[in-house]
């Protein structure tokens, strides 16, 4: 019961089971993302989709790699993440019709027609307008 295959089962279940990190494997579907660009479809603060990443990554369903201050995750090709095709295949064929997965991909592709800088800036600048966040600053 505690063989390396049934850990890396029961971590991938864990990690699927939450709305926010199946919309995450779904967009990425599309290819990589920066980190920012899924804060965006989203909408969630980016500690939070940080948090996310982090669980995916440690059940070998989403790879990442940085590049200067930028942080991109796609999904592992079949050598790392060999249980991975399977579940992305069973996700599609689940959520084939499902409007949130719908708007994701929608806004997705507006995202990606976006330069990443000038999403992290509106991001921070949300932030910062933000009067939950004015408030601690201030506090």
């Amino acid at each position: 019961m505690n063989s390396e295959s049934m850990r890396a089962t029961l971590r991938a279940t864990k990690a699927l089971a939450d709305q926010q990190r199946v919309r995450i494997l779904m967009m990425l579907q599309a290819g990589e993302l920066c980190v920012c660009q899924i804060v965006e479809v989203l909408e969630l603060a980016p500690s939070t989709v940080s948090k996310h990443l982090s669980i995916l990554s440690a059940a070998d369903l989403v790879v990442s790699r940085k590049e200067g201050r930028w942080a991109y995750f796609r999904l592992p090709d079949s050598a790392i993440g060999a249980m991975v095709p399977p579940i992305i295949k069973w996700l599609r064929d689940a959520l084939n019709n499902d409007p949130t997965i719908e708007r994701d991909r929608k806004k997705l592709q507006a995202v990606q027609a976006c330069d990443p800088e000038d999403l992290c800036r509106r991001q921070r600048q949300r932030n910062d307008d933000n009067p939950k966040n004015q408030e601690i600053r201030n506090g």
